[in-house]
């Protein structure tokens, strides 16, 4: 898998959201999280009670990169694939997505692959262009579809060029929980991209401990508040991968 991103650490690489809903609190999070010492932090900006003043948007971005030492992904998570409820329209998201590749100090930006191609198309171009790196995402709050249909989304994501697949379900059983570790696996070995991927809610809370073991790069642990169901706080998440590591070492 070619990413510069993945590169310098062993997987997984751990994320923690910031939820804020104005600066002050996200600066009053970054207070608890920073110390904590994640790998990757990302700023769910659907949350913003501001978003829409694209201004305000850029100089929390700046404040944010101004005082961490990590990768920061910026992500306005759609309401259809859980996340917040915003005042944008997609055309404005879009555009915003756009001034946030082109004028903040952000790493990464994640998109639904559920988008429009036209607007896929463009936040690509955007991203490539300021050396910025793209997550395509899937969300499903519902269910663990079968194995071709989430296979169809991280395809799509290829096709359009992330440099990341992202895939998270709803497990309504352990057999779904153990589909989504063999659907990383088989992602894993299909991709010419890094796998990201989780089972959420509780019962899929082993995928955010384990998913390393069958491919997914990255997990989500939680700072100050949980961004998605089961994410499990960042202190215990890094004990029980360094446990699960030394049980079963590298898998290789």
């Amino acid at each position: 898998m070619e990413t510069t991103f993945f590169s310098d650490k062993k997987v997984p690489y751990i994320c923690t959201p910031l939820t804020g809903t104005n600066k002050e609190e996200i600066m009053d999070e970054l207070k608890t999280i920073i110390p904590k010492k994640p790998d990757v932090i990302e700023w769910r900006a659907d949350f913003l009670e501001e978003i829409s003043n694209t201004a305000y948007v850029l100089s929390v971005a700046k404040e944010i990169a101004a005082v961490i030492d990590v990768p920061l992904l910026f992500t306005i998570r759609s309401e259809k694939e859980g996340g917040q409820e915003i005042s944008l329209s997609e055309e404005e998201k879009v555009e915003l997505l756009s001034q946030i590749c082109e004028s903040s100090a952000v790493d990464l930006i994640d998109f639904e692959v559920s988008n429009s191609p036209e607007h896929i198309h463009r936040l690509r171009k955007q991203s490539k262009e300021n050396k910025k790196q793209l997550i395509l995402s899937y969300h499903n709050f519902t269910c663990t579809p079968a194995n071709s249909e989430m296979m169809k989304q991280v395809y799509m994501a290829e096709f359009f060029g992330a440099d990341i697949a992202k895939i998270a379900v709803m497990p309504n059983n352990k057999e779904d929980v153990l589909q989504l570790l063999e659907l990383t696996k088989q992602a894993d070995e299909a991709l010419s991209i890094p796998i990201v991927s989780m089972s959420m809610g509780k019962i899929g809370s082993l995928t955010r401990i384990i998913g390393w073991a069958y491919g997914s790069v990255m997990t989500f642990g939680m700072g100050v508040q949980s961004s998605a169901p089961g994410q499990i706080p960042i202190e215990k998440l890094k004990e029980q991968i360094a446990s699960t590591q030394e049980m079963v070492g590298d898998w290789e």
